[in-house]
This record gives C-alpha cells, sequence and structure tokens, in this order.
C-alpha cells in the first residue's frame, strides 16, 4: 500500500498540528476512562513528545525532511492497535522521508 504524501507545506504542517491534537485528545481519553489507573500505556509520553517535537522544530524553522524515519515509528510498529490515528502518523513519516509529493510524480 503506498501512503499519500502532503501535497504542499501547508498540508504537511496541517497533518502534524492534526497529529499534535490527536495526541493530546488520546491521553484526555485515557485519562477520562482510566481514571481509577495510575498508570498511561508506556508509548504514551514518548510518542507525544516525538510529535510535538517535529511540531516545535516547525515551528522554530529548524525542521527539515530526511531519509531516516521519525522516531515515533518504532513505537507506532509495536502500538499501531492503540492508536487510533496511525495512519496519519504514516503519512507524516513518508512526507518526513520523501518530501511533498509534487504533482505528475510517481
Amino acid at each position: 500500500m503506498t501512503l499519500r504524501r502532503a501535497r504542499s507545506p501547508d498540508e504537511y504542517v496541517e497533518w502534524v498540528k492534526q497529529a499534535v491534537f490527536e495526541v493530546e485528545d488520546l491521553r484526555e481519553c485515557l485519562e477520562y476512562e482510566l481514571e481509577d489507573m495510575n498508570k498511561f500505556p508506556a508509548f504514551l509520553d514518548p510518542l507525544e513528545e516525538s510529535v510535538k517535537a517535529v511540531y516545535a522544530a516547525m515551528k522554530v524553522g529548524t525542521y527539515h525532511f530526511g531519509r531516516e524515519d521519525l522516531p515515533y515509528m518504532d513505537l507506532l510498529s509495536r502500538h499501531a492497535d492503540e492508536i487510533p490515528f496511525h495512519s496519519l502518523l504514516k503519512q507524516i513519516n513518508e512526507t518526513h522521508r520523501k518530501g511533498i509529493e509534487v504533482e505528475g510524480e510517481g
């Protein structure tokens, strides 16, 4: 399956902003569901930190595309079933690795 990449820098930034929202929303849902528990899934903190780090780098202008996977991909490969927005994270990573999709490419 080929993942769709962002078609513009603005779309890519919006995807990352959406991922930040989604990970925060996941935390809030788990807080509500797990009131009696003191512990979140182990993947949640590193996932949130990684996604927010990408967005922070974009905001300050230090973000760079790269050939390597984003740090959260190891977590995603092990916990995709527990992360409802895993497809969005995969698309962000695909765009990170291969750049913005150019019309007529492929």
